[in-house]
C-alpha cells in the first residue's frame, strides 16, 4: 500500500478514486506522565513520554486508515492527512484520512 501526502503518486496514474478512509485513536493521560511532564516543564526540554505517546497514537491511525484503505481494494492512499482534537479533559483524538484510489 502507498501512502502519501502528495495528491499523486509519481510515475503512476489514479484510475479510480474509491473513498475518503480514516483511521483514529483517542488515547488519554496517565497520573505518571502528568507527574513528570509536570516537573519537566520547571526546567524546560522535550517532554518524551508525550513524544511516544503521540507518536504510538499517529500509528495505530494511520494502520486503521490502511485497513480501511484495503477492505476497498486500493492500491493507494493519496492526500494523507493528520489532525488532532481534544474529545474531554485529558483526553485527545489523532485522526489520520486520506483517499483511497485504484492506480494503472
Amino acid at each position: 500500500m502507498i501512502i502519501t501526502t502528495t495528491e499523486t503518486v509519481p510515475g503512476r496514474d489514479i484510475r479510480e478514486i474509491l473513498d475518503v478512509v480514516s483511521g483514529n485513536t483517542i488515547r488519554s493521560k496517565n497520573v505518571g506522565k502528568d507527574i513528570g511532564a509536570g516537573l519537566k516543564s520547571l526546567v524546560g526540554g522535550e517532554l518524551r513520554s508525550y513524544t511516544a505517546m503521540l507518536t504510538e497514537a499517529r500509528e495505530e491511525a494511520k494502520q486503521r486508515m490502511t485497513e480501511s484503505a484495503q477492505v476497498l481494494g486500493a492500491d493507494a492512499i493519496v492526500n494523507v492527512r493528520f489532525t488532532t482534537s481534544q474529545v474531554a479533559g485529558g483526553a485527545a483524538e489523532l485522526l489520520a484520512y486520506g483517499t483511497a484510489v485504484k492506480l494503472t
